[in-house]
């Protein structure tokens, strides 16, 4: 007897790939009946006054993923930008107040700034490092708004010198008398051209950013956070170098604020830089609100600004990721760790992209937010919100309605089993590393009959993309991460 399966829908028409770009991965997501949350039953799962059941939804999402028309709006809970148990009036209320904040730094960045909010963005340095002001032509040409009718209507050289007072010769005088800007101010400028250079390197491949707006868009969003968040401003990870030669990674620090790292690419989008314009582009597309896209990416960097961060040219973050995926693999699988250590592989750098973005390189557009939400959907922590929000602002809400959760279903299936574990305590690992470990795992007999150095293990993993099944993955991820707990407790509990 044959049982007739549903194929699904495909995805193609919510992600449409520019014509001529015939070698982008193909998305495997299909929208399946009563496996993909819907509208129906996403909106099923909120009460009458707006609080959302959660556990409804998670199992689904898991399952089958959410459906891309109401992707955005799913996202935000599971980020963590709103509290479940918020009423609808309250989330309204909220989101307007945010909306408002983001409105005051955007503010604030285009007073030193004024192509900032323009429809426009810069690819060339606008100043050097004593933050003088460099005017070339391309630099002229990028910043003219007034002689080219763009948006914010400020001259060539007002633009150029990289604040609101104009630079002609009858102000000369006064501009001398400026009041120097600060160190803050001067490093930011000098990321403005490097995120710009991201923006148009940054799924170029998809018909969306064919449009200038959405591109100046994600240029916005990207140096408004760059610049309220001080501890990491504007993070660039473009390629880890490696010598073929040589056989060895090269993880140095270009800017205290940014990591560089080389990685060799195998097909057309080689050598295209990869960091948190990669994190923040699915936001411009899924919410067609600036400050709410800008919200999820803020909401999104908070469980990623670990990677960004560096101290004395490391990537805190990602270093202890990668120390954790050598201990992960040297407990599932011993043989192929210690191959990997006697290839000079044991710092397992060649890991670094697929922490660092979340698999964007490895996945089509849609199967990497496929992949992102049922990840959230695991590791999902109804107390995400409260977690978030300043204790001036939880403090404000005292009725006892914001109460951290008791039952266990409203948690996702991941952190349930960290409770179960007891590993709550002890900041349990992101399942991201599991994931990577799943894949190192599948490609395990491959590296250990094909891998004669880390060239072949770079070249090996750079040939996975496009090819991995998303949902595989990350069921392969939750065994693995059930069987190390398993393991860990055993070496706690018998020494």
């Amino acid at each position: 007897m044959l049982i007739w399966r549903d194929p699904g829908e495909p995805t193609d028409s919510y992600y449409q790939v520019r014509p001529e770009i015939t070698d982008a991965p193909k998305t495997k997501f299909r929208i399946k009946a009563g496996k993909t949350l819907s509208v129906r039953k996403w909106k099923s799962a909120f009460s009458p006054d707006g609080q959302l059941d959660i556990s409804k939804t998670l199992g689904r999402i898991h399952r089958g993923g959410v459906h891309p028309s109401i992707r955005g709006e799913v996202w935000e809970f599971l980020l963590g930008c709103y509290d479940p148990r918020s009423t609808h009036e309250e989330r309204a209320e909220f989101r307007e107040q945010r909306r408002e904040k983001y409105a005051q730094w955007k503010d604030e960045c285009r007073r030193m700034f004024p192509l900032i909010g323009s429809g426009k963005f810069i690819t060339a340095p606008i100043i050097n490092e004593q933050g003088d002001p460099i005017q070339d032509p391309l630099v002229l040409l990028e910043t003219n708004l007034g002689n080219g009718g763009g948006g914010a209507g400020t001259s060539a050289g007002s633009a150029a010198d990289g604040s609101g007072n104009s630079s002609s010769p009858d102000t000369e005088d006064a501009a001398k008398e400026k009041v120097p800007m600060s160190k803050k101010e001067i490093q930011w400028k000098l990321t403005l051209h490097q995120i710009g250079l991201d923006v148009k390197r940054t799924d170029r491949a998809l018909v969306f950013y064919e449009k200038q707006e959405n591109l100046a868009k994600l240029w916005d969003i990207l140096a408004v956070y760059a610049w309220i968040d001080d501890d990491v401003g504007y993070c660039q990870v473009a390629d880890v170098s490696y010598s073929l030669e040589a056989a060895e990674f090269t993880l140095y620090n270009v800017e205290v604020t940014w990591i560089h790292i080389q990685y060799p690419r195998m097909d057309d989008f080689a050598g295209v830089s990869a960091g948190m314009s990669d994190l923040c582009s699915p936001m411009i597309i899924l919410l067609d609100n600036e400050a709410d896209s800008f919200w999820c990416f803020e909401r999104l960097m908070r469980r990623l600004r670990g990677n960004f961060r560096s101290e004395t040219g490391r990537s805190v973050g990602v270093e202890a990721q990668l120390n954790n995926l050598a201990t992960i693999t040297q407990v599932i699988d011993p043989k192929l760790h210690q191959h990997l250590e006697t290839l000079g592989g044991g710092d397992y750098l060649f890991a670094i992209r697929m922490l660092m973005v979340l698999f964007r390189r490895e996945f089509s557009f849609g199967d990497s937010l496929y992949l992102w939400e049922m990840m959230w959907a695991l590791e999902y922590d109804p107390d995400l919100f409260a977690v978030y929000e300043e204790a001036e602002t939880r403090s404000e809400n005292s009725e006892g309605s914001k109460i951290r959760t008791k039952s266990i279903r409203h948690y996702g299936k991941y952190e349930r089993e960290n409770i179960r574990s007891k590993t709550k305590e002890d900041a349990p690992l992101p399942i991201s590393v599991f994931l990577v470990a799943s894949v190192l795992k599948d490609k395990g007999p491959k590296l250990l009959k094909e891998a004669r150095g880390l060239d072949d293990v770079v070249k090996i993993l750079n040939d996975i993309a496009g090819d991995i099944d998303a949902k595989k993955a990350c069921t392969n991820a939750m065994k693995l991460h059930k069987k190390y707990l398993k393991q860990v407790q055993q070496v706690f509990f018998f020494p």
